[in-house]
């Protein structure tokens, strides 16, 4: 069975131009895949979790985003983005942060616009997760 694509980058926490590259890997891994959109969209929901693993637990993060298996993955596959940090606290989903808050839109960007998210510990950490379907699920 074909396998599609994988991306794994390692990040180290002071890194915030780790941001933009894991994007441009991203943007290109995606260049066939998916509805128009939909890669833009996995774009900007990997850099919200990227940006929050670097930023709020102030050590590094491993992501890691797969294309389904079998015929076509790299066309119609779904998507699963996963970041991996190194603090066991999970994040907070807030319902409305105030409007001149600079932080506390990713997580509720995630839960919006992914097809499915969560988190779940590993080891030491937690891997926040998301799904896309190639085509946007009515």
């Amino acid at each position: 069975m074909e396998r599609g694509p994988v991306l794994t980058q390692r990040l180290a926490h002071d890194d915030l131009a780790a941001v933009a590259r894991v994007r441009a890997e991203l943007r290109e891994m995606l260049r066939h895949w998916g509805e128009p959109g939909r890669a833009d969209l996995a774009e900007l929901l990997t850099s919200e979790l990227v940006t929050n693993a670097l930023v709020h637990t102030g050590r590094g993060a491993q992501v890691t985003a797969s294309l389904g298996d079998g015929p076509g993955a790299r066309v119609t596959g779904r998507l699963r983005v996963e970041v991996r940090d190194f603090v066991s606290r999970h994040p907070t989903l807030r319902d409305r942060p105030a409007e001149d808050s600079t932080s506390g839109r990713g997580l509720l960007l995630v839960h919006t616009l992914a097809d499915a998210w969560g988190v779940r510990a590993h080891g030491v950490g937690k891997v926040l997760w998301f799904e896309l379907e190639a085509e946007g699920v009515p």
